[in-house]
Formats: C-alpha cells, structure tokens, sequence
C-alpha cells in the first residue's frame, strides 16, 4: 500500500531538518511491504521551513511540499490528507508531529496494525507502556492525564486510552467517511473529533504505545485555554447529541411505555381478582407485543425487520427472549408480595425491570434480535459453522 507520512509544520525548519534523514535513511528502508512517501503541509512558515523541504525533494523523489495559509492544525491536516490521496495515491494517511514528540521507530508497528485488519492505529501514552515526557512539570503532567480521562469519561469511550494525540496510520476510506464533517474543525480538537466519528461510525481502532518526548527546538503552537475550551464545547455537545438521539434513549422511551401498560394490566387484572404474578404476566405481554413493534421502527429502526415473513417469525424469537424477563417479572412479584404483601405489587415491578428488565432485555435484543452488537464468541462459532 502507499503510505504517506504527514507532517503537518510551521516554523518547524530545524526540526524538519533532522527528521526527514531520519526517516529516509533509518526507517523507511526497514519497511518492505509498503510504498513510503512524506508529506509536508506547511503553513506558509516564515522561518525558512518549506525551503528545507524543498531541497531535501531534490534529494528524495519520495517527498512533497503543500502550502497553505495558517488556519490551525485540523486545517493543516485536512489539506495535508486531501493533498495526499488526489496527489500522491495515498492507501494510508500517516499523521505526527515534526518535533519528535512522536517517535518514528514506531511507525513499521503502526503499519501491522493496518495489515491485521484494523481501520486506523494510534499513539497512546496511557496504556500498555506509552507514557508523557519525564521532564513535563506536575501541572502539565496533571492536564495530559485529567485531559484525556475527562474525554473518556463524557463520551463514554473508556477502550480508547489516548484521544488528544496525534500520532496515527489512518485507512483512506476512513478520512473519506468523516471529511466533510471534519472541514470545520480547525485547530486540535480536530484530533479528538475526528477519532470520536470514526469509532461513532464503526470503524476498528489499535493502540500502539509509545514513549512521548518533549520538544528541543521550536516553541509548542497549543494555546491551553482557547484548546481546553473548543475540547470540553465539543465532547460535551457531542455527548449530549449522542444520548439525545441514541437506541438506548429510545428504548427507555419504548419501555416506559410498555411499564405503564404493564402496570395498568397489572391493576386491572388484580382488582378482578386474578394473582398478581399471573396478572403481571399477562400485562408483561402485552407490553412486549408494544415493544417489539415500537422498538424495531424507532428504537433501532436502522436494523429494523421490515419484511413481513421474517417480522412474523422474528416475533416469537422476540417473545422467548422476553420470557426471561416476565420469569423475573413474575418471581419478584411471587416472592416479594409473599414477604411484603400484596400493596408492594408496583414497588416490586418498578425494582424488577429497573435492577432485571432493563440491563436484561438491552442486551438481548442488541445481541440476538436486531443484532447490533458482535459478541466475539458468537462471532467466531459463526465463522466457524460458515
């Protein structure tokens, strides 16, 4: 595949000066199954930085130079990535600093983690052996890591251990899904928010640890307040977006619905004499009769059934899924009236689907029904049976 290094730059000449030898002379010829090529996206650097690189394309015909206005580092990257694959047929846009804060022996690992399948691979200093420059005060050490487990914490995305970095081989296809959504973002949120869609939309992210260190030459571009801003605006937003529009959301809506018709049963049935775990039973029915519909034309309406031969026998699929949660319906409300008597009955029904129903019937229809989820144990006895 061709791969293209990106360095996105501004006043970064001496730096440059030192890492593309590097990178020609002691890592790319260690590389065997890819075609390795560099490019600089340059700020229009008044420091002499797209000079530097212009000599060095004299050298190695492996190098391209794209200029541009400086509008921040999403900017830098967006063209820098467009640049890449219109001009240089890049399969795999590989992004990192030109400061050595990222550490270019690790990028042949990186790439292994493309060949094995995976849609992008990126740095991590927060897992598995990365770690933060040494010589970083405790303030700035404190920030990093509140950073990023601030990040993880209101996405709701705790797998992914290092979201603000940008250390990464991305797959061309990805930055072809997320690119019109990304122009916006100019400065170094852009990192956060391009990672945050691309696992939104599904595709397979890798860790590579890495040691950062910090800068010797050149002074950092990153403004902490105005990043910290942009940074909380979006996850916050994003967050929000998220749970506003999210299945589960749905779900909840769906099933308080199937609650107050399964309560309403309950109370009927029960006030014409009938036993209250029977009359939960019945209620309970009619609420997964509510809730298969709703759900697989709201809830998760993107994986809905929507031929009726398959609706038909996806039904009693649905139903035998939802017996474990009228067996925990109908047990807590036998055992808890037999303690508590029988006034408990709605306390007992509110306890069991919130502590059983729920977390139960979530799951279940996620994994089995409308199959949203791949739980790998399934996956392979699929791939096994064919």
């Amino acid at each position: 595949m061709k791969v293209v290094i990106i360095l996105p730059t501004y006043n970064e000449k001496d730096n440059i000066e030192r890492l593309i030898p590097i990178l020609e002379q002691d890592i790319f010829p260690k590389i065997k199954n890819h075609d390795m090529s560099i490019l600089v996206a340059d700020d229009n650097s008044p420091d002499g930085t797209g000079t530097v690189v212009k000599r060095f394309m004299k050298k190695w015909d492996n190098i391209a130079l794209s200029s541009g206005e400086k509008q921040g580092l999403g900017a830098a990257l967006v063209r820098g990535m467009t640049y890449a694959m219109k001009n240089l047929n890049a399969d795999i846009l590989f992004g990192m600093d030109a400061d050595f804060f990222h550490d270019p022996k690790k990028i042949p690992i990186f790439l292994e983690k493309i060949e094995q399948g995976h849609d992008m691979a990126i740095g991590t200093r927060y897992s598995n052996g990365g770690s933060i420059p040494a010589n970083w005060g405790l303030h700035r050490k404190v920030f990093s890591i509140v950073g990023n487990l601030l990040v993880r914490t209101i996405l709701m995305r705790f797998r992914i251990h290092d979201w603000t970095g940008g250390f990464r081989a991305i797959k061309k296809e990805v930055f072809l899904k997320e690119r019109n959504e990304m122009i916006s973002f100019k400065g170094y949120t852009f990192q956060v928010a391009f990672l945050h869609k691309a696992v939104r939309d599904g595709f397979r992210v890798a860790e590579v640890p890495f040691a950062a260190h910090d800068r010797t030459l050149g002074r950092s571009k990153i403004a902490p307040l105005e990043y910290i801003t942009n940074l909380l605006k979006y996850v916050i937003t994003a967050r929000f977006h998220e749970v506003l529009h999210s299945s589960f959301l749905k779900y909840a809506i769906t099933g308080l619905v199937g609650y107050a018709i399964n309560a309403i049963t309950l109370e009927v049935l029960f006030k014409n004499g009938m036993h209250p775990s029977a009359a939960g039973a019945i209620g309970g029915e009619l609420a997964i009769i509510w809730n298969f519909s709703m759900n697989n034309f709201w809830s998760f309406k993107k994986h809905r059934i929507t031929k009726p031969l398959k609706f038909l026998l996806k039904f009693p699929q649905f139903n035998l899924v939802a017996l474990g949660s009228l067996v925990m319906i109908s047990a807590v409300l036998g055992i808890g009236t037999h303690y508590y008597g029988e006034s408990s009955r709605q306390i007992l029904l509110i306890f069991a689907i919130i502590f059983f129903v729920i977390p139960y019937s979530y799951t279940m229809y996620n994994v089995f029904i409308w199959k949203r989820w791949r739980v790998s144990f399934l996956a392979k006895l699929q791939e096994k049976v064919g």
